[in-house]
């Protein structure tokens, strides 16, 4: 694989190497670390760094997952980290917001506390909307939340109920005709106001909706 990359890439990577180690993430003890770009010295263009992918933790991914693609899996990690490598020696933090935004969306599927606004650090596909891995969130600033919220997908305008309650809401949509490879979330928040900075933050809520067509549509 390391051979199918542009040497235009390379510059600065001092080697790319497989690691035995298996590496698991430090509070989830089902994610591993499938590699990393470790900085070697200096600093911007001047970067070097070394490549590592952990054999022993693809291993432990493999054995969670029967149709674990080792060749895609692979390849998906080596760009990845020779991307943090490139942007670091660009001073852009772009994959490392992305890479924050994935953690916290693993923290909202799994229950745990999150970030509110993480999801606008992942990957822009539309107008405040951003997707971050499979996911899709749809950003909806609102002064106060409607009973029925309308929102665009694919071209068309669907709507859903929304349950009482505060904002933020993450209100996950299903029975959509086609959906994206993972969740569609339409996030409800309020507007910022300056006496936000004194109060104690709500936690976002999550919940579910059937979506329907807009009538209209």
């Amino acid at each position: 694989m390391a051979e199918e990359i542009p040497e235009s890439y390379l510059d600065g990577v001092l080697a790319m190497d497989v690691s035995p180690r298996t590496v698991p993430h430090a509070s989830r003890a089902e994610v591993f670390t499938l590699g990393e770009c470790v900085p070697v010295d200096g600093e911007g263009e001047d970067l070097r760094s070394r490549v590592v992918l952990y054999h022993g933790s693809f291993r432990a991914v493999a054995a969670q997952d029967p149709a674990f693609d080792w060749h895609f899996e692979a390849w998906e990690t080596l760009t990845h980290e020779l991307r943090h490598h490139l942007e670091w020696r660009a001073h852009a933090d772009h994959l490392e917001r992305y890479d924050w935004a994935a953690e916290e969306n693993f923290a909202r599927q799994e229950g745990d506390p999150f970030d509110p606004l993480f999801f606008r650090a992942g990957e822009p596909v539309g107008p405040d909307v951003f997707r971050v891995e499979d996911d899709v969130f749809v950003d909806c600033v609102l002064r106060v939340a409607p009973a029925v919220m309308r929102f665009p997908w694919r071209g068309r305008t669907w709507e859903v109920d929304v349950p009482d309650g505060p904002l933020p809401l993450f209100l996950g949509v299903d029975r959509l005709p086609i959906p994206p490879a993972g969740d569609l979330i339409v996030v409800l928040r309020g507007r910022g106001r300056i006496r936000d900075l004194f109060r104690r933050p709500v936690p976002p809520r999550q919940a579910r909706a059937v979506a329907r067509r807009a009538a209209g549509e």
